[in-house]
């Protein structure tokens, strides 16, 4: 009989939160610049302003056009306005007074990434004040769940 010695090494790795989502920067890649229209609504969301989100207890929120926000990075930082438009397809957003002169004399509105924002105040609609509602108790697995049998 031989007598057979391992020296083990134990590996620690952080596990995945979910095994069905992969952590390929590839996919991840592809999933993003390939996302449709409404996945792209909730990639562009911007964190709410300190006093919003004490109100609302809520932390972001997809941005909108008609929402006050304030530029909180790059070269347009601590400007504030409203939301003139979304333009999902180059995930950016355009506020009202934030342009630039083109050399032919032009004025075009700068797209601003909508994770580069901080909203100030909310534009409120029943489906708006439903999202908030719903964010809101989603810690809060027993307050969603008593009104199922």
């Amino acid at each position: 009989f031989f007598r057979i010695e391992f020296n083990l090494s134990v590996w620690y790795r952080k596990m995945k939160y979910s095994t069905t989502v992969s952590s390929s920067r590839r996919k991840s890649r592809k999933a993003h610049f390939s996302a449709h229209s409404e996945a792209r609504r909730k990639l562009m969301s911007a964190n709410l302003s300190k006093e919003l989100q004490a109100r609302y207890g809520v932390r972001s929120m997809p941005v909108r056009k008609d929402d006050e926000v304030l530029i909180a990075r790059g070269m347009y930082k601590t400007r504030e306005g409203k939301i003139t438009a979304c333009y999902r397809k180059k995930f950016v957003v355009h506020v009202a007074n934030i342009t630039r002169e083109k050399a032919n004399g032009a004025t075009v509105p700068v797209g601003i990434p909508a994770s580069s924002l901080v909203i100030t105040k909310l534009k409120m609609d029943k489906d708006r004040k439903a999202t908030l509602e719903r964010k809101k108790r989603g810690g809060d697995k027993d307050a969603a769940m008593s009104n199922v049998d």
